[in-house]
């Protein structure tokens, strides 16, 4: 940073783009066969599904739904309904109902800025602190409004160290180790996370190879990222490799995949060095000079709090959760729930969250392996999933936090008839598909519904090198959306 005044960094950060994207019994209830509800239509035709079904031309894969009264529970349609099934996405629907039932509507996610001794003529004698707790949009520009409070407050030198605390949730370096090391969206968690923990790789074309870097852009700010890098490697395959440099993570990228220019966004291992790598950068622009970031264990007693800056009320982090369905967020509101019933850890955090699904509806059968759906060992029959939504959601306030869906043709709506309104969370995997939400009906009738289907056996015969976009797996996601459109439609 020598030789930058503070007027140039500030205009260099303004250069940022905009950035998208047990010891009960076990519960078990029965579904009772479809029927009639008072007062209702007609039952469903199952016929008409079963053509539904086979017209997707899905071979090989369970297709498994559920269709209830909202109010009654009276089952209206249904097939294989018990049978588990990988949730994928949709699992966030739960993960939104776990979080606002254990930490409430009115939770908010906090980073601090600390310090360990008194501010005299703006110089802090003893260390500045970045504590983390768990807040999952945190963004770069949050970071960079946070070291213009800090300035504000009269800070202009720190004469101790600069610390991170990410320790407010259980580390995670990764959420699933199926998924490639190079996806964006599978990447650590902690309880100090920046930008979905995802910095942006970029590359240019030069006259004597690549120009390569990482910065943290969002809309206002874009600084450079130290923390990370990148060597370009004369080869074809692997496109990525990854390893853990201590304070750096090193990247390498095969030449052939790189094209004139472009970025991407990759997944972050250590978020609390990231984000204090971020803060240090956005802080130098505010002209406090800060050490390189060090990683703190624990919070030591009796720190000031110098400023903080708190999340949007829980239900609008949970929105934004299930229109973008993105992983990080279910991780880490998964687990802030857990951290209050005493979970330690991530594989127990899931398995608090199966245990706090079987007591609300009743029915014990979902084993769960994390809060996002990605990994694929994660179990929940249609009949679970429609149970929660009706019993669990309405008192949450669910449906009002859930996507619209959109039929775009009458192909998509397989009925002359289209519903009032659905809303509903996908859920995708390679080769595994779900829909779950809540549908008024043309005559005004409520329903919930669930619906599943999976290639298992495909799925887990992808190789590593292929899971990012396996053969395939595209067209079989398109026709699985498309039967699961259908069969609203023909239930509307």
């Amino acid at each position: 940073m020598t030789g930058l005044t503070r007027r140039g960094l500030l205009a260099g950060l303004m250069a940022g783009a905009a950035w998208p994207a047990l010891a009960e019994a076990p519960l078990r209830s029965p579904v009772p066969p479809a029927r009639p509800v008072r007062g209702a239509a007609a039952v469903p035709s199952a016929d008409l599904a079963e053509a539904i079904i086979a017209e997707a031309k899905l071979p090989g894969a369970a297709v498994c739904y559920l269709l209830m009264d909202a109010k009654s529970g009276e089952v209206l349609a249904a097939r294989e309904p018990d049978r588990p099934m990988p949730p994928a996405s949709t699992l966030k629907a739960v993960t939104a109902l776990y979080a606002l039932g254990t930490l409430g509507a009115g939770h908010r996610f906090s980073t601090r800025v600390l310090v360990t001794g008194p501010v005299k003529g703006g110089r802090v004698a003893g260390d500045l602190i970045l504590a983390g707790g768990g807040d999952p949009s945190l963004s770069t520009d949050d970071l960079g409004d946070l070291a213009a409070a800090v300035r504000a407050a009269g800070v202009t030198s720190v004469a101790g160290r600069f610390l991170v605390w990410g320790g407010a949730l259980p580390y995670l370096p990764e959420i699933d180790r199926g998924q490639p090391e190079w996806l964006g969206y599978n990447p650590a968690v902690s309880g100090l996370n920046l930008n979905f923990n995802r910095v942006n790789f970029t590359w240019a074309r030069g006259g004597d190879g690549y120009r390569v870097g990482f910065d943290a852009r969002a809309e206002r700010f874009a600084p450079a990222v130290e923390m990370a890098r990148m060597k370009v490697v004369a080869r074809d395959l692997p496109i990525f490799t990854y390893a853990d440099g201590g304070r750096t993570e090193d990247w390498t990228v095969a030449q052939a995949a790189l094209n004139k220019d472009g970025s991407r966004w990759l997944p972050v291992r250590r978020p609390d060095l990231y984000a204090g790598d971020v803060f240090r950068t956005l802080m130098a622009a505010q002209g406090i000079r800060l050490d390189r970031p060090e990683v703190l264990a624990s919070v030591p007693p009796g720190p000031t709090l110098l400023r903080g800056r708190e999340s949007a009320p829980l239900p609008d982090v949970l929105r934004d959760m299930l229109k973008f369905s993105t992983n990080m967020t279910a991780e880490t509101v998964g687990m802030a729930a857990s951290v209050v019933r005493g979970a330690k850890t991530h594989a127990a955090s899931a398995r608090a969250m199966a245990d706090w699904l079987a007591s609300g509806i009743g029915r014990r059968g979902a084993q769960f392996v994390d809060h996002s759906g990605l990994g694929g060992a994660s179990r929940v029959s249609a009949a679970e999933m429609a149970e929660a939504l009706r019993r669990l959601g309405p008192g949450a306030g669910l449906g009002g936090l859930m996507k619209p869906v959109k039929f775009k043709d009458a192909k998509d709506l397989g009925s002359a008839r289209a519903p009032q309104r659905v809303v509903a969370k996908t859920g995708t995997l390679n080769f595994v598909s779900g829909l779950v939400g809540y549908l008024t009906t043309a005559a005004g009738e409520e329903r919930v519904f669930a619906i599943y289907a999976a290639d298992v056996a495909r799925r887990d015969a992808v190789p590593p090198g292929d899971r990012e976009n396996p053969p395939g797996a595209s067209s079989w996601a398109k026709r699985a959306r498309r039967m699961e459109l259908r069969l609203i439609g023909s239930w509307a």
